[in-house]
C-alpha cells in the first residue's frame, strides 16, 4: 500500500469513527487546514519533476476530494442524529390546550345599533343612511328650523369654510342630527315610509355626558291617518324590547321642536340600585322617578310640504334618541367619554363577543 493510500485509509477510518460535529471539525483542520496533512502533500507538487507530478498529482487530488466528501457526509449524519435527539427531548404534547389567543370585542355602540335594527325590523322599519357632511338646507331649513334658531350658531354646529359651499351656494356642515336622512328619504321615496336612521352626528359640546361626536338613531313614519297613539305604541314596544322589561312606563310631556307639531318629550320611570339607574316602573311610585329619554312628535306640516308631499294626505311621526345614552343606561357605563378612548381594558369589560348577535327570539342582549 502506498503512502497516499495509507493516509486515505487512516483519515476515512477516523472520519467514520468521529462521535460528534466537534470531532469532525478537528479532523477537517488536521487534514485540510493550512497545516493539514493533505495540504502538505499538495505543497510538494511544486517541487516534483513533471513526470512525478503527473503520477502523484491525480492521487493527491483524489485523496482531498474523497476526504472532503467523507467529512461532509459524516457531518450531515451527525447533525441529523443531533436534531432527532433534540426533537425527541422537545416533543410537544398535542393533547395540552393551546394558549388563548387575544380576541377583539364588539363595541357597545355597535352592539346597540344592531339591537335597534333587530327591534325595529320586527316592526317593519328599514334602516336608512346618509352622508355625515350635509348642506344647510337639509340639516336645518327643510326641517323648519329658522335662520335665527340657536342650533345654527357656530358654538353648536361645525361649519365648513364658505369656499366649500355646494354648487347652489348652500353652507356645508357636519350634520347635527340624523334628521337629514329623513328629508332625503321623503324626497326620494314614495310613502308609506317606515325607517330608522342610525349614525354619527356632531355638535360642539364635551363633558361627562356629551362629546363632539356621538351616535343617534331617529325614526320616521309617513302614512295616511297616523296619530300620536301610533307614536306612543311604537315607543313603548321599542323600549320594552330594548330594556327587556315589561314594566316600562312612559310619560309624554308637551315640548317644542321646529320639525314636529305637536311635540313631546318622552320620560321613562326608573329607580336607583347600587348607584346605577335601572329603567322600569312608574316614575310616580315610591322609590322611582322620571328621566327624560328622547324627543318625539308628529311631523310638522311644513316639513312634509318641503319634501314635496301633500300634508293633507300624508301624516307621520318622528322620534330621536342618543344611541350612546341607551348603551349607558342598559349596560351601566357612567362616562360617555370612555366610549371613544380606545382603552382595551374598557372594551374587554364592556365589549361583546363577535357571535353575540341580537335576536328577539333569543333575547336581544343574550
Amino acid at each position: 500500500m502506498s503512502d497516499i493510500e495509507a493516509i486515505q485509509a487512516q483519515l476515512l477510518g477516523d472520519i467514520e469513527a468521529a462521535p460528534d460535529a466537534a470531532a469532525i471539525e478537528a479532523l477537517r483542520v488536521a487534514a485540510l487546514g493550512k497545516a493539514g496533512s493533505i495540504t502538505a502533500l499538495l505543497k510538494t507538487l511544486g517541487g516534483m519533476s513533471p513526470e512525478e507530478r503527473q503520477a502523484q498529482g491525480p492521487l493527491i487530488h483524489a485523496l482531498r476530494e474523497s476526504v472532503t466528501a467523507a467529512l461532509a457526509a459524516r457531518k450531515t449524519m451527525l447533525d441529523a442524529a443531533a436534531l432527532d435527539v433534540k426533537l425527541a427531548a422537545e416533543a410537544i404534547d398535542m393533547t395540552l390546550p393551546a394558549d388563548a389567543a387575544p380576541r377583539g370585542s364588539v363595541h357597545p355602540v355597535s352592539q346597540v345599533m344592531d339591537e335597534l335594527a333587530e327591534i325595529f325590523a320586527d316592526m317593519g322599519f328599514a334602516v336608512a343612511t346618509g352622508p355625515e357632511i350635509e348642506d344647510d338646507w337639509r340639516n336645518f331649513t327643510a326641517l323648519n328650523i329658522p335662520e335665527t334658531h340657536p342650533a345654527r350658531a357656530m358654538h353648536d354646529t361645525f361649519y365648513f369654510p364658505p369656499q366649500m359651499n355646494d354648487a347652489e351656494g348652500r353652507a356645508m356642515l357636519l350634520r347635527t342630527h340624523t334628521s337629514p336622512v329623513q328629508i332625503r328619504t321623503m324626497m326620494s321615496e314614495e310613502p308609506p315610509i317606515r325607517i330608522i336612521a342610525p349614525g354619527r352626528v356632531y355638535r360642539s359640546d364635551s363633558d361627562a355626558t356629551h362629546t363632539p361626536m356621538f351616535h343617534q338613531v331617529e325614526g320616521l313614519v309617513i302614512d295616511r291617518g297616523i296619530h300620536m297613539g301610533h307614536l306612543k305604541w311604537t315607543l313603548e314596544t321599542f323600549l320594552k324590547a330594548y330594556f327587556e322589561r315589561d314594566d316600562i312606563v312612559l310619560r309624554l310631556r308637551p315640548s317644542y321642536f321646529p320639525f314636529t307639531e305637536p311635540s313631546a318629550e318622552v320620560d321613562v320611570g326608573y329607580k336607583q340600585e347600587k348607584g346605577r339607574r335601572i329603567v322600569g316602573g312608574n316614575g310616580d311610585d315610591d322609590g322611582h322617578a322620571w328621566m327624560e329619554l328622547l324627543g318625539s312628535g308628529m311631523v310638522n306640516r311644513r316639513v312634509i310640504a318641503n319634501c314635496g308631499l301633500d300634508p293633507d294626505e300624508w301624516q307621520g311621526f318622528a322620534f330621536g334618541v342618543g344611541v350612546d345614552r341607551l348603551a349607558m343606561l342598559k349596560y351601566g357605563m357612567d362616562d360617555l367619554r370612555a366610549f371613544f378612548d380606545g382603552d382595551l381594558r374598557w372594551l374587554a369589560h364592556y365589549g361583546f363577543g363577535a357571535l353575540s348577535v341580537p335576536t328577539l327570539s333569543g333575547g336581544i342582549s343574550a
